[in-house]
């Protein structure tokens, strides 16, 4: 028996970007491929990029010529394959370039330049594939590229517009991961709540029914199914307020991930913001009324061109009445093919870009340390990451893995990752919880 073709595996970028990591690996593990663990030794790397930010494409690039000077032999895919001769000028001998989701293309180029063994039947693979993340949570990807144009966003043009699957597709992959030990989901897109609007909510069959393709009745659905579903890159669009009443039902997550990236409305006309109300307040209001333990997480930008003093006090004050659970924040930075470098706005110095963000994290910092003192007393629920013995680290219902806090977990017996345990909150921090398990 011939051996098996080694690939070398980087995934950079967003949850999104892992997922195509995913399908990828699952493709080459399907065709007998190993995944090697170095560089070096393997038959050829696969690199898949991000090219949001320059930064991003910094570190793809970056990682790209760790891989030629280790193995020499790369492919290269992901967001930055949309712009091929960025990576041709500094890496001009990378063996093929894709963009993002391109499987096909990407798997012709690994069949040309690692042909696979012919030995059918040797790997079966899983029936929910090869996952990156731990096996008690997984991202679920409902839909491709955007329909927004965001002036400071190039995502429609390294992914295209707005692609939705079908809901009964969607809801298979979902059982199908929850039949092989996921206790929570994580639903991403580009842009969730747009979910359908490409494919006018077409209905599909699931089990004895038809299921739109609709935000809400896709979020009803995999809430029937036992795990925990997160809902991520949420736009406040009106019809997210008929997903409230479920969250209170405890159907899905109490957990909101909406981007609302600024509180000005001059900033976010310039931005070109999708939803932008002036009322978000009054209906984050109406939102907690309905789930009181409702928890928002979202990421900002300061120094926009043409951010002014003004808008920014506007953008701390909008904080302390919000009250958002967690928020990231991300100082400007121009993009090449980015609409808001062609506004004609003026630039923001980056020492008041600095100045800003300092200020803005002091602000959200006190929000968060106030949020999560709330839940000091409170006996919750708490999904484990890591476990070790009779300490262990894990999550509540209202935070996500990687971009949220922690709770961190004293218990009377082991503790197994993966395992839902009730914890009594004795103490919090800015970011984390602390408390024993009972």
């Amino acid at each position: 028996m011939s051996a098996a073709p080694r690939v070398s595996f980087v995934s950079l970028g967003c949850p999104k970007a892992l997922v195509d990591s995913e399908r990828i690996i699952t493709r080459l593990r399907a065709e007998g491929y190993e995944i090697a663990r170095k560089h070096d030794g393997a038959d050829l790397v696969l690199v898949n990029t991000c090219g949001f930010l320059d930064s991003a494409r910094d570190e793809s690039l970056q990682a790209i010529g760790k891989a030629m000077a280790e193995n020499g032999k790369v492919i290269v895919t992901g967001c930055m394959g949309a712009t091929p001769e960025l990576i041709r000028e500094k890496h001009p001998n990378v063996l093929a370039i894709t963009g993002p989701q391109a499987y096909e293309s990407v798997m012709a180029a690994v069949h040309e330049a690692a042909p696979p063994a012919h030995e059918p039947f040797v790997d079966l693979m899983p029936p929910q594939g090869v996952k990156l993340t731990p096996r008690h949570y997984a991202y679920l990807k409902i839909s491709e590229g955007c329909n927004n144009r965001c002036s400071f966003c190039i995502i429609p043009a390294l992914r295209g517009d707005l692609v939705s699957r079908p809901a009964a597709d969607v809801l298979r992959e979902a059982e199908k991961l929850v039949a092989a030990g996921v206790k929570e989901l994580l639903v991403i897109s580009q842009d969730t709540s747009a979910y359908g609007v490409d494919i006018k909510y077409q209905e599909s069959q699931w089990k004895d029914r038809s299921v739109r393709a609709k935000f809400l009745d896709l979020s009803r659905e995999l809430g029937e199914l036992g795990a925990w579903v997160r809902l991520h890159y949420v736009y406040p669009y009106p019809h997210v307020d008929d997903v409230i009443p479920l969250m209170a039902e405890g159907k899905v997550l109490p957990y909101l991930d909406i981007p609302f990236q600024h509180a000005s409305p001059a900033v976010l006309k310039a931005m070109r913001r999708p939803a932008h109300q002036e009322r978000t307040l009054d209906r984050i209001r109406a939102w907690r009324e309905t789930c009181p333990d409702l928890a928002l997480r979202s990421t900002f930008i300061v120094g926009f061109p043409g951010e002014t003093d003004e808008d920014f006090e506007m953008l701390l004050d909008w904080l302390d009445e919000a009250k958002i659970d967690r928020a990231g924040c991300f100082r400007y930075e121009p993009v090449k093919g980015a609409r808001s470098e062609e506004l004609g706005l003026p630039a923001v110095p980056p020492e008041v870009k600095d100045a800003r963000w300092h200020r803005f994290m002091q602000r959200q910092q006190k929000v968060s340390a106030a949020q999560l003192q709330k839940k000091v007393g409170k006996r919750l629920p708490v999904l484990i990451d890591e476990a070790n013995g009779t300490e262990g680290k894990g999550r509540t219902r209202y935070d996500a893995p990687e971009i949220d806090g922690s709770v961190h977990i004293r218990s009377r017996r082991p503790l197994r990752a993966g395992e839902i345990v009730t914890v009594k909150i004795e103490r919090a921090d800015a970011y984390d919880l602390f408390g024993q398990a009972v």
